[in-house]
């Protein structure tokens, strides 16, 4: 099995866009990858400025976003890649995530954290609702047959609502 390690690709100045890039990794469906990319992805975050803080928010986002996509996407299949597209331009990082899943079915419910924590509910299942905590924009599509990705972005300066 081949891996592609990663790719840098710059989009042409002069599009009528803020300058960006992006970094593509590809990572074998084996828990412990996720770590690949969370340090990427907090290696990218600190050369753009961002805080401690929201370094630590999107580190554990990416490993949520990519361990769901390894067991749930690609029900963790090591000849399923999942893919890792980090675009950054002058005020964001957006990171995107991708399976060969279906992506979720619909839109589960809120978790109940006091079950949780007293044994009632399955301590699983907490990972969505983790992202949408820690960015400031997430979102998941299903694109069959292609599969399926998670979309999270944070800004260096949180833009008013």
């Amino acid at each position: 099995m081949s891996n592609k390690a990663t790719g840098i690709t710059d989009k042409p100045k002069g599009s009528g866009r803020a300058s960006s890039s992006s970094i593509e990794l590809r990572l074998p469906s084996r828990l412990g990858y996720e770590k690949v990319a969370m340090n990427t992805a907090a290696s990218v975050a600190r050369l753009m400025g961002f805080s401690d803080e929201r370094v630590d928010d999107l580190k554990t986002a990416v490993a949520e976003a990519c361990i769901n996509a390894m067991e749930h996407g690609n029900k963790l299949d090591e000849g399923l890649s999942v893919g890792v597209i980090l675009s950054m331009d002058a005020n964001s990082l957006e990171v995107k995530v991708t399976d060969n899943g279906d992506g979720p079915k619909s839109k589960t419910d809120a978790p109940d954290i006091d079950k949780k924590m007293l044994g009632e509910e399955e301590a699983r299942g907490m990972g969505m609702f983790l992202i949408q905590a820690l960015v400031d924009e997430a979102e998941w599509v299903s694109s069959p047959p292609e599969g399926s990705y998670a979309r999270m972005v944070i800004h260096l300066s949180n833009p008013a609502v």
